[in-house]
C-alpha cells in the first residue's frame, strides 16, 4: 500500500484525496487499529499535502480543499465524536499552509495540531499560554512558527501521532532551519504500542490531555525559565 501512494500516485503527482479514518489512539480498536504512524509516513513523501481538523468543521473545510487541491492531499481524522462544532452549509476550503492563532498568551506558545487543539486550549486557560492550530503538517506554516518563537520562550507541540518524524518532528527542523534558541518540549505517542483502553484514559497515559499538557510546561518552565520575571504567575514554576 506504501508503494502505491509512493508510485502510483505521488511520483506522478495525481490528484487523489485520501480521508484517513481512526487517526490517532482509538480507544477498545487497540494497537493493530490506532492511526498513530501516518503522519510520520506521510509527511516524508514528496507532493503531499497533510491536514488534521480540530473539528467537525474545519474536518469539512479540508475535505473541500483536498478535493479542490491538484496534486496528492490526506486528511486526517479520529475516531468517534467530535468536539460539537457545527460545520457550516457551504464547502468553504482553507489557505493552503496556514495556521490559526486561536488564542493569545504569554512566555508560552502550544503548536496544536488536529485533535489535540480542544485539550491544548484547556490548558492554555491553566497557564495563560498563546494557542495555534496548526492544521497543515505539509506544507508547514513556517512564518508563524517563526513569530511564535519570536514571542515566547517555550514552545510546545502536541499531536495525537508517534514522536518519531511526526509534526513536532517538522516544528523542530524548522526551528533549526532558523536557529531560534528556545527551549521545545515534543508532546505526543512514545516509541510503545498502546493497549486497549477508553480513549480518554489512554490520552492521559500517554499526557496528551490537558492535564498532561499543564504538568510537561510546568516542569519545563521549572527547569528551564530562568527567572521568575518571565513566566506568568499561574505557572506553577514561577
Amino acid at each position: 500500500a506504501y508503494d502505491q501512494l509512493v508510485h502510483d500516485v505521488c511520483l506522478q503527482n495525481l490528484d487523489v484525496t485520501f480521508a484517513i479514518d481512526r487517526a490517532g489512539l482509538v480507544g477498545a480498536d487497540g494497537a493493530t487499529h490506532a492511526g498513530v504512524f501516518d503522519l510520520s509516513f506521510l509527511r516524508c513523501i514528496p507532493n503531499m499535502l497533510v491536514m488534521a481538523p480540530a473539528d467537525e468543521r474545519e474536518c469539512r473545510q479540508m475535505l473541500t480543499t483536498a478535493y479542490q487541491y491538484n496534486g496528492p492531499a490526506a486528511v486526517r481524522y479520529p475516531r468517534g465524536s467530535g468536539s460539537g462544532i457545527l460545520p457550516d452549509a457551504a464547502l468553504d476550503s482553507l489557505p493552503v499552509g496556514k495556521a490559526q492563532i486561536v488564542r493569545q498568551g504569554q512566555h508560552v506558545v502550544i503548536l496544536a495540531f488536529g485533535s489535540r487543539v480542544a485539550a491544548a486550549l484547556e490548558a492554555a486557560e491553566a497557564v495563560n499560554a498563546t494557542v495555534v492550530n496548526m492544521r497543515f503538517i505539509k506544507p508547514l506554516d513556517t512564518d508563524m512558527i517563526a513569530a511564535m518563537a519570536k514571542e515566547h520562550r517555550l514552545i510546545v507541540t502536541v499531536e495525537e501521532n508517534a514522536l518519531q518524524g511526526g509534526a513536532g518532528s517538522a516544528v523542530n527542523e524548522c526551528l533549526l532551519q532558523q536557529a531560534a534558541d528556545n527551549h521545545i518540549i515534543n508532546l505526543a505517542i512514545a516509541d510503545t504500542f498502546i493497549d486497549h483502553g477508553n480513549h480518554e484514559q489512554q490520552l492521559a497515559e500517554c499526557g496528551l490531555d490537558a492535564a498532561g499538557i499543564v504538568a510537561a510546561i510546568n516542569v519545563a518552565v521549572r527547569h528551564h525559565i530562568p527567572t521568575s520575571s518571565q513566566v506568568e504567575p499561574g505557572l506553577t514554576g514561577s
